[in-house]
């Protein structure tokens, strides 16, 4: 029986994860990539195009490489903990070199039309078009991953500011942005404090007069560095500390959280306080912005409420000149390729496990990385790929319509419960709790007790060391033998490139017989727990 052939659209890090997943499955993928190379978001490039996302010169990555690697493909362990984008492109150039994934990627080519065949509902089949050079053709697939990511078409909400059209000034979105030369000596407003809103106010403010930076709610700013020097992500992003948050109560996180990062600075006294609590939107991820707060050169502002010809007002009714304004206000995302059919995508864009389309008559259509996990994206997309590829082989079914509706559902009412209303905050995913899900749907999530029993060393550092993607690997399909060694490797890959000038290590204050036995406890009680000796109630 001739292998089943799959289209993934787009080659940035979830298309590449893709076909490597429908290799690995036996199934023939051919990627449709626009541009003339690998990469993505994380490729950059001086000129922007229409429908392709966009970065900054000086982008870098706001997970570190043991969190972001590909399951059986860790990073180099002389690369950076975090990673300027020329790094990432580095690695994925590498990954694809690795497993010879450049022969099914078409460059130049985009696709134009994704369709149901007339005969769908029992072969699920999809006529695709593409143009290369001018040219469409037509295909037929088994299979569909759509790869095309978040961060394509930007939020530019201009009639919710009054008067812009008559600011005599330039105003763009963060998307067009590059580099800070052309801005020297400027005063400029930057709108929103994203991510990107936050990095552009920083690195914008050593070359310009002035950086106002307006928010309308505030945020909690965290940084890439935690206790000891260590990376946020593999210090908080734990199995150990998954289970502490699944018992404790939610305003006792709040108040742990809000205050350690108030001990590294007052966010009410930086104008930065916000008016939700840390769990319920989004932090901000900014090494920086307090540094250039406190030496002026970037000022808090709250939201504009109008633009004049010269300046901007804002809604405590001062007003700044202004010759810039910089709108960091997000994106949107859209699959114009796809036919406008409810059983495809419904309005609320409904997915199952925001991967499949609950309606189908078959599980051929699947959206790999079109989330936003508290963490990489990467991995999260890549055990997405690998279960979509099983499922397109009927290796894995899915639930009844009904059961995926469900599903749909109360994630969605917890979404509404817990978290803003806002659009960064929708397909937003806690990374480890997502993880896990997934990997329970292809059989490849750890089995704790059995690791404990068969190899304690290893338990120890997948319970306490981070969660890293190779974790995912250690059993079930797609089992990679160099899994155990990436995760007891996984530090001295964390330490290696901060040690560049090596001095002798002083000795721990805490003995180190002293920390496995209280480590030994606590795996203890974590398996009495999980084995139902205590009648806990996870709900």
């Amino acid at each position: 029986m001739p292998a089943k052939r799959v289209v993934v659209i787009g080659a940035g890090v979830s298309g590449l994860g893709a076909i490597r997943s429908c290799l690995e499955e036996g199934l023939q993928p051919t990627c449709f990539e626009g541009s003339d190379d690998i990469g993505g978001l994380w490729r950059y490039e001086e000129k922007t195009e229409d429908g392709r996302p966009s970065i900054y010169k000086s982008a870098t990555s706001n997970t570190s490489k043991e969190m972001t690697a590909y399951s059986d493909y860790p990073f180099p362990d002389h690369h950076p903990n975090y990673l300027h984008n020329s790094k990432i492109m580095e690695y994925l150039q590498m990954f694809a070199k690795h497993f010879h994934l450049r022969k099914y990627i078409r460059f130049l080519s985009k696709v134009r039309s994704v369709r149901k065949r007339s005969d769908f509902s029992s072969t699920g089949q999809w006529d695709v078009v593409v143009e290369t050079e001018g040219r469409q053709e037509s295909y037929v697939f088994d299979g569909v991953m759509v790869c095309t990511g978040l961060y394509t078409t930007p939020v530019l909400p201009l009639q919710t500011f009054p008067g812009i059209k008559k600011f005599k000034g330039q105003y763009i979105h963060s998307w067009e942005y590059k580099s800070p030369e052309k801005f020297q000596g400027k005063r400029i407003v930057v709108v929103g404090i994203g991510n990107s809103g936050a990095d552009l106010a920083v690195e914008l403010s050593h070359v310009t007069a002035q950086v106002f930076l307006s928010t309308r709610r505030g945020a909690w700013i965290w940084n890439r560095i935690w206790d000891y020097g260590m990376p946020m992500d593999t210090s908080l992003f734990t199995r150990s500390n998954s289970l502490f948050n699944k018992f404790c109560p939610a305003f006792l996180i709040n108040r742990w959280t809000e205050n350690k990062l108030n001990a590294r600075f007052n966010h009410n006294i930086y104008g930065l306080q916000p008016q939700h609590r840390f769990l319920s939107h989004q932090a901000t991820m900014s090494d920086d912005l307090p540094n250039r707060i406190i030496s002026g050169r970037v000022l808090m502002k709250p939201n504009v409420k109008e633009f004049t010809e010269t300046s901007a007002v804002f809604e405590d009714d001062t007003e700044e000149d202004i010759d810039v304004i910089i709108f960091a206000t997000g994106y949107t995302f859209s699959f114009p390729f796809l036919e406008n059919n409810s059983t495809i995508l419904d309005s609320q864009r409904s997915m199952f496990k925001y991967v499949f389309p609950p309606h189908l008559e078959k599980p051929t259509l699947a959206f790999i990385g079109i989330l936003q996990p508290v963490g990489a994206t990467i991995p999260t997309s890549e055990l997405q790929s690998r279960w979509a590829a099983r499922v397109f082989k009927g290796l894995n079914k899915l639930p009844s319509v009904s059961d995926m509706v469900a599903d749909i559902t109360k994630k969605r009412k917890k979404i509404e419960k817990h978290f803003l209303n806002n659009p960064r905050d929708t397909r937003r995913v806690p990374y480890l709790e997502y993880m896990d899900e997934i990997a329970s749907e292809i059989g490849v999530k750890p089995n704790l007790l059995s690791l404990f029993l068969s190899d304690p060393k290893l338990a120890m550092e997948v319970f306490f060391g981070p969660c890293t993607p190779y974790q995912y690997r250690l059993q079930g399909p797609g089992k990679w033998a160099g899994a155990r060694r990436a995760i007891l490797t996984q530090r001295e890959r964390i330490i290696k490139p901060m040690r560049t000038r090596v001095l002798s290590q002083p000795p721990s204050s805490v003995p180190r017989w002293l920390k496995t036995i209280c480590a030994g406890l606590l795996f203890i009680l974590f398996l009495a727990v999980i084995k139902g000796s205590f009648p806990v109630d996870t709900k």
